[in-house]
């Protein structure tokens, strides 16, 4: 009973606290408990109650309570019982000042903004949601032409309902290739004789394959649609809407724009041109912007060397899509005091012209001799009007074109098969079918929706 009771840890308390006062040496030592803490570690108190506590027979650890000696009382700071530089607050102030600055002028420019927004009086002209089945007659037109009107295109434009029809509601333009035979053997087509063609110029009207070794002739590789409201449907200020999904596949060329019903101040771009969307069926990898992108510009000057376009052009990405995924409505405002082109709402502006500052001469910086030679003459100041010459009426075009010359497909990017420049153009485009057919999945332009409005209260309000 004496040992087992020694072997307990109060006895080994005690044990160590009778050899220690003794001054016992090392032997007794080795009888202490070796899990206990030092005697030099605890304090004083705890020793001698625990020693107490042993004699009772009473088996108690001994207690250690917390006591931080990196911090003495009175070294605690406390920053909140300092006095403040009355300069600090500024720190504070001056930031929440700038914020409400700032949101105020916001809120001064929204509201000038839409303070400013003339908002002019429409008269109806035309509407069409193609939901009767049928093209209208009596307002669109089909123009049949295969001269590249004027850009060196590579399409011929038909009558034909293979091109241009309506279905499920939808007014379809739609790109199709031409029968490769018609491309490998001597043959042409002439317009004029069959009285078809739209224009009365031959070089509009008739074409021709020609096999002899080292010629570049060829009939169009494709044809397509071209359909013009010139019959029953023009306006002089007001509003035009097209409701459309673009075409997808490599070098196809969807428009949807506006020419002047007379040329009243000469040919083109002296009478104007005002083009609500352009853009390209090429994808999104396409360096100057492919069906990603859609543009919007003016043409206007004295000569085609000088046309002043890339004045007024602005280009309008698609947000993480493309124009071809899904419908998407081009707008046009057009007034004597300004033109600007939207998508979906007159918020989203595309590009916009005020012409209450310069007249469109005065802007064009013109050089007074043409290219040929030839004194450029200002033909628009006459009318006393700085929105010359876009103070004629105008009427919409809808057409899906293919390549071209002009410059709308750059050379050397992407793998075009032509050059500009060459002869050849228009049939080495031909020879590289297997390349840029396969692309052509969705080779059309479709439209729900086609509105015009006239403004009818005059002049600005």
């Amino acid at each position: 009973m004496d040992h087992n009771r020694d072997s307990q840890p109060g006895s080994a308390y005690q044990r160590n606290g009778h050899n220690m006062s003794n001054g016992d040496g090392p032997a007794d030592n080795q009888n202490a408990n070796a899990n206990a803490s030092p005697p030099a570690s605890r304090p004083g108190s705890v020793s001698a109650e625990t020693a107490s506590l042993a004699g009772m027979g009473v088996n108690q650890p001994p207690q250690r309570y917390f006591h931080s000696r990196r911090v003495k009382p009175g070294e605690v700071e406390k920053p909140w019982t300092k006095n403040v530089d009355p300069k600090e607050k500024w720190v504070t102030i001056l930031p929440l000042l700038g914020i409400a600055l700032g949101l105020a002028i916001s809120g001064l420019l929204i509201w000038d903004g839409i303070r400013s927004v003339v908002k002019h009086q429409y008269c109806l002209v035309y509407e069409d949601d193609f939901s009767s089945g049928v093209l209208n007659e009596k307002v669109w037109e089909r123009e049949v032409q295969l001269g590249g009107f004027g850009n060196g295109q590579f399409e011929m434009t038909t009558p034909s309902d293979e091109n241009v029809f309506i279905e499920n509601g939808r007014l379809v333009i739609r790109a199709t290739v031409q029968d490769d035979a018609l491309l490998n053997k001597d043959g042409s087509i002439d317009l004029l004789r069959d009285g078809t063609c739209t224009s009365t110029l031959p070089r509009d009207c008739i074409a021709a394959t020609n096999t002899t070794t080292g010629n570049s002739s060829v009939l169009p590789p494709v044809h397509s649609g071209r359909i013009t409201t010139r019959r029953g449907a023009t306006i002089k200020y007001g509003r035009v809407e097209v409701t459309a999904k673009l075409p997808a596949g490599d070098w196809l060329w969807p428009a949807i724009w506006m020419m002047p019903a007379n040329n009243t101040y000469g040919p083109w771009p002296r009478s104007g041109e005002i083009d609500l969307a352009e853009s390209r069926g090429n994808n999104y990898t396409y360096p100057q912007g492919g069906n990603n992108i859609v543009s919007s510009a003016l043409h206007w000057g004295p000569d085609e060397a000088n046309d002043a376009f890339w004045r007024t052009n602005v280009k309008r990405p698609a947000l993480h899509t493309t124009y071809t995924a899904g419908f998407n409505t081009f707008g046009l405002e057009w007034s004597e005091k300004y033109v600007f082109t939207y998508i979906n709402s007159r918020l989203l502006q595309v590009l916009y012209t005020n012409f209450d500052r310069k007249s469109l001469w005065e802007r064009g910086s013109f050089p007074q001799v043409g290219g040929n030679g030839t004194r450029l003459v200002d033909t628009w100041s006459r009318t006393g009007r700085k929105n010359t010459p876009f103070d004629e009426p105008f009427f919409l075009i809808l057409n899906v074109a293919v390549g071209g010359t002009n410059g709308w497909f750059e050379d050397g990017v992407n793998g075009k098969p032509w050059l500009d420049g060459s002869p050849n153009a228009k049939k080495d485009f031909w020879q590289a079918k297997a390349q840029w057919e396969p692309t052509w999945t969705q080779p059309q332009m479709e439209v729900s929706k086609v509105v015009m409005w006239q403004q009818c209260n005059g002049g600005e309000l």
